[in-house]
């Protein structure tokens, strides 16, 4: 399905700058990178599967239909035990088809502050198969990102594992050299997690690891677009390096996506929802994720890259479809308005043709 606009305009044809206002129809949207959302966090084990599924209802009301629960670096047996949890949630849940597959982002990451991130260094380490197929145990399959920085000598042999188990390897959260990271492609790398982001502040003007992945043509890229995490005139450059085909719309939302400002948890470490929007490391500026929902992601596509509507959807659904290999359901479908001001309100939303969010049309 190809989005459709109600009011007679072509939309697959539209060009950039502001879309016409009205009704729409587009494929659901779907979000590889999701730590929490609506005070709800997937990185503590005894989250409750009444939570999981208020939160899935949250994202259901941004025009999400498919995504991916994003556990962090944590403790071995914590990481073990979220996946377990989230698994069972998906089995049991009404509402768990929505859950795609797991995105594992670290512990295989760079220690440094800057590339790490909101990451907890203490439980940062090299990357481990025997320790992968004990996570893919324990979420029952369900595994498909893991996050690696290929700075470690033994990646490319971790790589080539969990890719011939059917499992994207993203990049992120590194500050690996040239050559690191076109073994890790070689290897079978083929995504960039929220590129951009879990970087250093500075870094040389050239080389550097952000310059390397927007020059391979060979790796898809995730970008957050809140307006925090990145600049429009990065963003616009970005997008252009990598071209809209490889391209992708993420959230990173985390535990206080979607709730009133405030502290909340995210893997046991305590975040701030400031009152501009940022999601924070407590008592600090360091970012932990965001607060970004997907159909605002969407209209941000268009304000801050200046991209036509069916481009900035198909960065929220192709793209990242075609970036985690999986195969859309054509019944995912939602239905949104484009106001007058250019924001996208979420009208219905329907998940393998069950409407689950918004009001049935009435009957004639």
């Amino acid at each position: 399905m190809s989005l459709v606009n109600c009011s007679g305009v072509d939309a697959r044809t539209a060009t950039a700058g502001a879309p016409a206002p009205g009704l729409y129809f587009s494929p659901g949207f779907i979000d590889l990178q999701v730590n929490g959302f609506a005070g709800v966090d997937y990185n503590h084990p005894q989250t409750t599967l009444e939570d999981i599924a208020r939160s899935l209802h949250a994202q259901f009301a941004t025009g999400v239909t498919r995504l991916y629960p994003t556990v962090i670096t944590g403790a071995p047996t914590e990481m073990a035990a979220c996946l377990r949890n989230l698994a069972i949630a998906r089995e049991q849940l009404d509402e768990g088809d929505a859950i795609a597959g797991f995105h594992v982002e670290g512990p295989h990451i760079a220690p440094d502050d800057g590339p790490r991130g909101a990451h907890p260094r203490q439980w940062v380490r090299p990357p481990d198969t025997s320790e992968f197929d004990r996570w893919q145990e324990a979420a029952r399959g369900l595994i498909r990102i893991v996050t690696i920085s290929p700075e470690y000598p033994g990646t490319p042999a971790y790589i080539e594992h969990i890719v011939a188990r059917g499992v994207v390897a993203s990049i992120g959260h590194t500050q690996a050299d040239a050559s690191q990271l076109a073994d890790a492609v070689a290897a079978g790398a083929s995504l960039s997690t929220h590129l951009g982001n879990g970087a250093h502040q500075l870094l040389r003007r050239h080389p550097n690891y952000i310059w390397d992945q927007l020059a391979d043509d060979r790796l898809m890229a995730g970008f957050i677009v809140d307006g925090i995490h990145l600049g429009a005139a990065f963003l616009k450059s970005a997008i252009r390096a990598k071209g809209i085909e490889r391209s992708v719309l993420v959230t990173d939302a985390s535990t206080p996506a979607g709730a009133a400002p405030g502290r909340y948890l995210l893997a046991d470490q305590p975040v701030d929802l400031t009152h501009d929007g940022r999601v924070v490391l407590a008592g600090t500026d360091r970012l932990a994720g965001s607060a970004l929902f997907m159909n605002r992601g969407v209209a941000n596509l268009i304000r801050l890259a200046g991209l036509s509507l069916a481009d900035a959807v198909r960065m929220a659904t192709e793209n990242p479809a075609r970036a985690a290999h999986l195969q859309p359901n054509p019944s995912d479908v939602v239905e949104f308005r484009v106001t007058d001001s250019g924001q996208i309100e979420v009208v219905r939303t329907w998940l393998a043709g069950r409407l689950i969010c918004g009001a049935p049309e009435p009957s004639l």
